[in-house]
């Protein structure tokens, strides 16, 4: 892999888009009370650099991400008209109030409970789809696409397409435990297929959760139609290697990897 490749020729290279999820910029910041590092320095930075979007999931106990955050980011993301912004969490929680009143281009309904360590699981759309729908029908009525955070599962995604939502977000913590072992390919399959049934009814793809550099490439180059990629803990954590911005420039890379992949296919 070869980071040293201008951002500019990285973004017009490839399709699928990179959202940074500074959580863990925000998670490092509060174990003190000097407002460092800069939630909103390492958003630009990364922007920078060629990223096409920022991310953040604002839980209720404000353990990393703040309120103050989410407005901050929805100012810078104002003089960056051209990147995305993600708010992702659970709708029946305190996500729907920053939607309101944000208005960002993209919010992930995810399952979390309150006390959840991190996300672990995509919705159940036989329990959950009635409660969704009306607030689905208010964030396309406030001009919001809706991507729904789920599990590699083909059959759920006409339920998917019956709620309303525009995308969903591939959770993809069962390919990285699985990338690397015997595993990977049959894990990979599943997910291949949950992706043709999606852009078989229309909707849009996204990814994430313990993607990195080891294995975003081999995800994207196997699964088809992926719009975007939201990565938070592993990129921030391969910034204290390689600096933010190099970061950036490597999983970019790595995108582009994969299309070369296909290309040549």
């Amino acid at each position: 892999m070869n980071p040293l490749v201008a951002p500019e020729q990285i973004v017009r290279a490839h399709r699928c888009a990179l959202s940074v999820n500074v959580n863990k910029v925000a998670h490092l910041r509060n174990t003190r009370h000097l407002g460092i590092p800069s939630v909103a320095r390492a958003a630009t930075l990364c922007l920078q650099a060629g990223a096409q979007g920022i991310t953040v999931h604002p839980r209720p106990d404000e353990r990393h991400i703040r309120a103050s955050d989410v407005a901050d980011l929805h100012a810078l993301l104002a003089r960056w008209p051209e990147a995305e912004y993600n708010i992702e969490g659970n709708p029946f929680q305190n996500l729907m109030g920053f939607v309101r009143d944000m208005r960002p281009h993209q919010v992930t309904f995810v399952p979390d409970s309150e006390d959840q360590f991190t996300s672990d699981h995509g919705w159940d759309l036989d329990k959950d789809a009635a409660r969704l729908r009306p607030l689905i029908d208010e964030c396309h009525a406030l001009g919001v696409r809706v991507s729904l955070f789920m599990d590699p599962v083909p059959e759920a995604m006409r339920q998917v397409r019956a709620v309303g939502a525009d995308r969903i977000e591939l959770y993809t913590e069962t390919y990285a435990s699985a990338h690397g072992t015997p595993r990977q390919a049959e894990v990979l399959e599943k997910f291949a297929r949950t992706a043709e049934a999606a852009l078989a009814l229309g909707l849009g793809i996204n990814a994430g959760h313990d993607l990195s550099l080891a294995n975003l490439t081999d995800f994207i180059r196997a699964v088809p139609g992926v719009d975007e990629v939201s990565i938070g803990h592993a990129l921030i954590a391969d910034a204290l290697e390689y600096g933010l911005s190099d970061t950036v420039h490597r999983y970019l890379r790595a995108i582009v990897d994969a299309d070369n992949a296909e290309s040549l296919a």
